[in-house]
């Protein structure tokens, strides 16, 4: 019978719900067990796929195709594992479903409310996830903070589960903070008693209480935090300022609360492995070399918006036992009058152009990937990198006039890049890109091919435009290679430049599949090239 742990917040926001949650799992499947990971978003938007990434962050893809909060991209990362469309839920998503029962006549002329209604559709995604991946446990985290408006529906839902499942079956993981208080040198136990206070309010009593704290705290705080929240002192886990997320799984298994946790589901606490983990954190932390990469995007305010790529980029650092400094760099600076691109370059190894959407800081992006191309210095293009490099050789090698994408100037004279045929017609922006795992055929004796030493992969996609295959013949007999095709649609998917020492771009989302332990191969040749690039 699947298990179940909530993770939730409080005291403030950003205290590392998601990581925690990671940890949990990471160390549960190091035992043996089959863990899944979910995710619940108060936010009203269906999915994250129409928000501002310099207001949200990322949009994480499963293989699946569906668009998620980027807390699933460090559980993918942290697990190895691939979740699915049950690993996000969000409000907006609850309540579309709940209302369109109700038009379809599924409640039988009821009065539909927010109990049982809403809170019983949330509790069917809790048990959809157990029951779909067939885990021995399931760890749900509850974004936002206790007590927050938005958040009731999901805590009340929990109630009742806990009320359902009981102890055995449900934990409780409560994360929260313990500010240090510089005049008086005291760290405060208050905030977090008031926190747990909230939740017993609202009918929960957490089990397990994660503190985040600057250092690790005394045996008298915790008895004290004991006394005050009813959970037990061995319960009370700090969760350390770390310089290096994943190293945050170790420091909560020295603290036993795998164990904790195991034994009140009355599991067997089977020996643990985490050889693998440990050999990455070593790798992380002797690294003997340094390399610049730059990362030319449009929304490097927030560098969340990269999240996968740095962590990517950072994974094949660590396997060349290389620190990965990435220059950030607005596309919209490199539009300037007289800017100075080897001056902004100097020191960089390798240049990359990840994805995004619009036309704002895109000619940026072209100039990065021109002065890459004519210099010789290795690069990576990911979603909208590839589409601008098919640009930028149509217009500076093949000399096409007003090469461009329909999504930037529709009239343009040469679309390069267009809207495939069953595109034309959508209306709604959420959720109708091309979204989730796609097969690409890799052409030997390529770069790609060398890369991944296969023939046949499949990887994630985001995006609605695809290169326009009227052009192809006359692109390849300048030059460029057309390595990696769809060939169910013949669509466009890798290419890249032989007499170059390192250019390839691909129009899927290769990130979405590197992990700490395991980097991908596009992003482990990069940076090997960008290596040997003196």
């Amino acid at each position: 019978m699947t298990k179940y742990v909530f993770v939730t917040g409080g005291v403030v926001s950003g205290l590392g719900k998601g990581i925690t949650a990671s940890s949990l799992a990471l160390l549960l499947k190091a035992r043996g067990y089959k863990v899944f990971m979910q995710k619940f978003d108060p936010y009203f938007n269906v999915d994250p796929g129409t928000m501002n990434p310099i207001q949200h962050g990322e949009v994480f893809v499963t293989y699946d195709g569906s668009e998620t909060d980027l807390d699933l991209g460090h559980y993918e990362r942290f697990i190895d594992e691939e979740l699915n469309y049950t690993s996000n839920i969000t409000s907006g998503k609850i309540y579309s479903s709940v209302i369109e029962k109700e038009r379809h006549g599924d409640y039988l002329g009821a009065t539909v409310q927010l109990v049982p209604h809403i809170t019983n559709e949330i509790k069917n995604k809790v048990y959809e996830a157990g029951l779909t991946s067939k885990a021995d446990i399931v760890i749900t985290e509850i974004g936002g903070t206790v007590g927050d408006i938005e958040s009731q529906a999901f805590i009340e839902t929990l109630r009742q589960i806990q009320y359902e499942k009981g102890m055995t079956e449900t934990a409780f993981v409560h994360t929260t903070l313990i500010p240090y208080i510089i005049g008086s040198n005291e760290l405060k136990t208050k905030p977090t008693q008031n926190s747990v206070k909230d939740l017993q309010n609202m009918g929960i009593r957490p089990n397990f209480l994660v503190c985040r704290t600057p250092f690790t705290t005394s045996d008298s705080l915790k008895e004290k935090l004991s006394l005050f929240t009813s959970i037990p002192k061995e319960n009370i886990i700090d969760a350390v300022d770390a310089k290096n997320i994943y190293e945050i799984p170790l420091n909560m298994h020295k603290q036993n609360i795998d164990e904790l946790i195991l034994k009140q589901f009355n599991l067997p606490v089977n020996k643990i492995n985490l050889k693998d983990w440990e050999d990455v954190i070593y790798r992380m932390d002797n690294l003997t070399k340094e390399v610049e990469i730059a990362l030319v995007g449009k929304y490097v305010e927030l560098h969340d918006a990269y999240l996968s790529v740095a962590e990517a980029l950072r994974h094949a650092g660590y396997k060349y036992h290389t620190k990965i400094n990435i220059k950030w760099i607005n596309s919209e600076d490199l539009e300037k009058q007289n800017v100075k691109l080897k001056e902004i370059f100097k020191n960089t190894k390798g240049i990359i152009v990840p994805g995004g959407f619009g036309s704002r800081g895109i000619e940026g992006m072209i100039k990065a990937i021109n002065y890459a191309r004519c210099n010789n210095i290795p690069f990576l293009g990911i979603c909208l990198g590839m589409q601008l490099s098919v640009i930028e050789f149509a217009r500076n090698v093949c000399n096409l006039e007003d090469a461009n994408s329909t999504e930037f100037n529709a009239l343009c004279k040469n679309p390069i890049i267009d809207l495939m045929s069953d595109q034309k017609t959508v209306i709604n922006m959420g959720g109708t890109l091309r979204l989730g795992n796609y097969n690409c055929h890799l052409i030997k004796n390529t770069l790609a091919y060398n890369d991944y030493k296969t023939e046949n992969i499949k990887e994630r996609h985001r995006h609605r435009y695809e290169f326009n295959n009227k052009y192809k013949e006359l692109l390849e007999e300048k030059g460029l290679v057309f390595s990696g095709i769809n060939q169910e649609s013949n669509l466009v998917e890798i290419i890249e430049l032989p007499k170059h020492p390192h250019f390839i771009a691909c129009q899927f989302h290769p990130e979405f599949k590197s992990r700490p332990t395991r980097c991908h191969p596009l992003f482990d040749s990069f940076i090997k090239a960008s290596l040997e690039n003196k």
